[in-house]
């Protein structure tokens, strides 16, 4: 039984990541331009979420729930300009050196940015509850299944961002530095759009 709630969450956690958004962006743009450990840590960092918003609609826990909610435009707007800031900074970055060693604080920083953006969408709880009724899970769960479920949502969103990093490698063997130039140009404008548009959807 539990095994089946482990399998279940995987497949959640990774239809939920699937949609590729400003995360998705940041870890091809990572991947092509710095390769696959930075995707990687983006993905962890995307997949911690979703872990926790995971517990909070599992568990049902109300009070967490219903402050993000209550303060999800805050949230949102926070949301919005780090955005705005990534899109501008990605934009005008230049493309790292493919033998260059990448230092601990660079992965904490990207492990940390992907985390805090993650959040800033506080309406995956809802998304995550609705899905688990779908597939029956509201009422069995329980600590112990519980705990599976949202384990498989770890595993399962970090499982697509590791498809997705490993599908990029390919085409980053290609590219020279003009071409990694260019990476960071269009992922630098495809994040400032998502800024904008959540700027936008809170007016």
């Amino acid at each position: 039984m539990v095994l089946i709630i482990l399998l279940k969450g995987i497949f959640i956690g990774f239809g939920m990541a699937v949609p590729v958004g400003p995360i998705g962006i940041m870890c091809i743009r990572r991947t092509l331009t710095e390769g696959r450990l930075r995707g990687l840590i983006i993905g962890l960092g995307a997949a911690t979420a979703d872990f926790l918003y995971g517990c909070v609609a599992a568990f049902g826990i109300t009070f967490i729930s219903d402050t993000l909610v209550s303060q999800r435009i805050w949230i949102r707007l926070v949301g919005g300009v780090l955005l705005l800031y990534l899109g501008v900074r990605t934009f005008r970055k230049l493309p790292a050196n493919p033998n260059f060693h990448v230092n601990s604080s660079g992965i904490l920083r990207s492990y940390i940015t992907a985390f805090l953006l993650t959040l800033t969408n506080p309406l995956t709880i809802f998304a995550f509850i609705a899905v688990f009724a779908a597939l029956g899970l509201g009422n069995e769960v329980i600590i112990f299944s519980g705990s599976a479920l949202v384990l498989g949502v770890f595993i399962g969103s970090f499982l697509w961002f590791l498809s997705l990093s490993s599908g990029v490698m390919h085409f980053r063997k290609k590219l020279d530095l003009v071409g990694l130039k260019w990476v960071n140009r269009i992922a630098g404008i495809l994040l400032t759009i998502s800024g904008v548009i959540v700027m936008l959807s809170l007016l």
